[in-house]
């Protein structure tokens, strides 16, 4: 059996608008601002599809959904998830199970996370697990003026 192990990262930084949701996971988390992004900025879903493209070679989420294309313009992040993940399974591969760090000092991650492993196993269909992480007062991150999140996947060959 081939297995293969991938990581991803992205951040954003938050925006101001009040009315732009706060993405993490496919799960709306009330009470803090949304984060800037082309897309709905969701983090998570963001830095796992980039787990899974670069551990079969498949290129990044910028090379199949550039921000320079007002198609993905306020796209769902959990349904670019899903493509991400209908092209490996196209191309022969499973995933194995999945690993998040979510960096940020705001919000809480612990109240919201049951329902953000929940969303992502669904869409990748396997194990997950989300952990919140804080930055300490470190950076940009420390200041609270985004969040940030590590994949790593693991995957393996189908057929």
């Amino acid at each position: 059996m081939t297995m293969r192990v991938g990581n991803g990262f992205d951040i954003h930084r938050f925006g101001d608008d009040p009315d732009r949701p706060l993405v993490l996971a496919g799960v709306v988390v009330p009470g803090t601002p949304g984060l800037l992004g082309h897309s709905d900025a969701d983090v998570v879903a963001h830095a796992v599809a980039d787990a899974l493209l670069g551990s079969v070679g498949l290129g990044d989420i910028g090379m199949l959904f550039p921000d320079t294309d007002d198609r993905w313009r306020g796209a769902d992040s959990i349904e670019l998830l899903a493509e991400v993940v209908r092209r490996l399974r196209a191309d022969g591969w499973r995933v194995v199970n999945v690993d998040c760090s979510v960096i940020a000092e705001r919000p809480a991650i612990a109240p919201h996370r049951e329902q953000m492993r929940e969303r992502l196993a669904e869409v990748v269909e396997a194990p997950v697990s989300v952990k919140g992480r804080r930055a300490e007062g470190i950076g940009g991150l420390g200041r609270a003026e985004g969040i940030a999140c590590l994949a790593s996947v693991l995957v393996e060959r189908d057929r």
